[in-house]
């Protein structure tokens, strides 16, 4: 900004400045108006004078603290308006009280002082007791603003961190809970890990080139976060049948497959909300992760999009995985192999959605044990 060469006499006037007040910001083109409220509050305050509207803004940039501004309207080289201009566009009148003193205002000038946000409009002859009341009321009242501001930015910051704590720890719980079946079925405790990163870059690509299903980055999160839980009702499975090293029966996987249902049980037992947005992923994705496409799937034999796309994510990541995971009734198949034998639809049906997705996650997913490995997923 260039400003106007001063005058002899014009100029900013500090007053000895003191680190225990707060300064108060008097702008008038009249010396013996800013003389008399400066001594109004010059007991209270450290008191800065500026002539004209361009010393005024110049007061302002070089101020830290000003707890208000007396602001003439009519002035030489700048305005008062210019003055609440420049205001404005720095977005300082919710953070600095400013009091419009004049002798001569119209109502329709009053009236686009207040549309600036200005605190109050005094008429100059003034009455000082009375200048001086209002002017420490707004003070006040713009202190305990800024106070409770500070405050509720200080309860929010506590909030988020407490919600950051407790999120880590339901995904501790979370992550635990899920591996309680791992343990049992001699499994490694990375499955869970392996599942929820594989569930993760699926949904990634479903949200970018399936733009249908308006995933959102939460949603993203609670799905994979709710993977874990997938295979939770294999608690209720016998060791007999979840440890058998060779195939199972017909009627031993007729056993077998109510672990879907048992795993909506145990969960049904910890609900809390019934409109929990998490607690439906975590539901459909442990009763429907085993259903196919072509309604061969367990246990309600769905067909098509009647298969939550939670659950048809989780399910293609829980196949693949499981295929290239050594388990106690198989070896471990390559990922090249695996990734054939699930485009043959030897694994079973999956959507021609769910297909694109895994074709494009192929990379990532022959990776994973790297990407494991070099980040932490959970």
């Amino acid at each position: 900004m260039i400003l106007s060469p001063r005058k002899e006499g014009e100029g900013i006037r500090r007053g000895n400045m003191s680190e225990e007040k707060q300064q108060l910001l008097i702008v008038d083109d009249e010396e013996i108006n800013r003389t008399i409220l400066s001594m109004m509050f010059d007991a209270d305050y450290d008191i800065i004078e500026a002539s004209n509207g361009e010393m005024a803004i110049e007061a302002i940039e070089n101020s830290k603290d000003l707890a208000l501004i007396l602001l003439d309207v009519i002035m030489p080289v700048m305005n008062g308006f210019g003055v609440l201009d420049y205001m404005r566009e720095h977005e300082l009148l919710e953070k600095i009280p400013v009091i419009l003193i004049t002798s001569q205002t119209p109502q329709e000038s009053e009236e686009k002082a207040y549309e600036y946000g200005i605190a109050d409009v005094m008429h100059k002859p003034f009455e000082p007791s009375i200048v001086k009341r209002r002017a420490n009321n707004i003070i006040a009242l713009y202190q305990s603003q800024r106070n409770m501001e500070i405050k509720l930015k200080e309860q929010e910051i506590t909030i988020r961190e407490q919600e950051k704590t407790l999120r880590e720890n339901n995904e501790f719980l979370i992550d635990a809970l899920g591996s309680v079946v791992e343990f049992r079925s001699v499994e490694t405790g990375d499955h869970v890990k392996r599942i929820k990163y594989l569930t993760r870059i699926l949904l990634k690509y479903l949200a970018k080139y399936f733009p249908k299903y308006n995933l959102t980055p939460l949603q993203i999160d609670q799905i994979a976060r709710a993977s874990a839980l997938h295979d939770i009702g294999k608690i209720g499975i016998p060791d007999s049948i979840l440890l058998k090293p060779g195939r199972l029966t017909p009627e031993e996987f007729e056993i077998m497959k109510t672990h879907t249902t048992i795993g909506c049980e145990i969960l049904e037992s910890f609900r809390t909300s019934y409109t929990d947005d998490f607690y439906q992923y975590c539901y459909d994705i442990c009763r429907y992760h085993h259903e196919r496409c072509d309604g061969k799937g367990y246990p309600d034999h769905l067909v098509g999009d009647e298969i939550p796309i939670s659950a048809q994510i989780v399910s293609i990541a829980d196949v693949y995985e499981a295929l290239v995971s050594e388990r106690v009734y198989k070896s471990a198949y390559s990922n090249a192999e695996a990734y054939k034998m699930i485009l043959n639809g030897e694994c079973g049906q999956f959507s021609d959605d769910v297909i694109e997705c895994f074709k494009l996650a192929k990379e990532d997913f022959f990776n994973i044990v790297e990407v494991i490995n070099m980040f932490n997923f959970t």
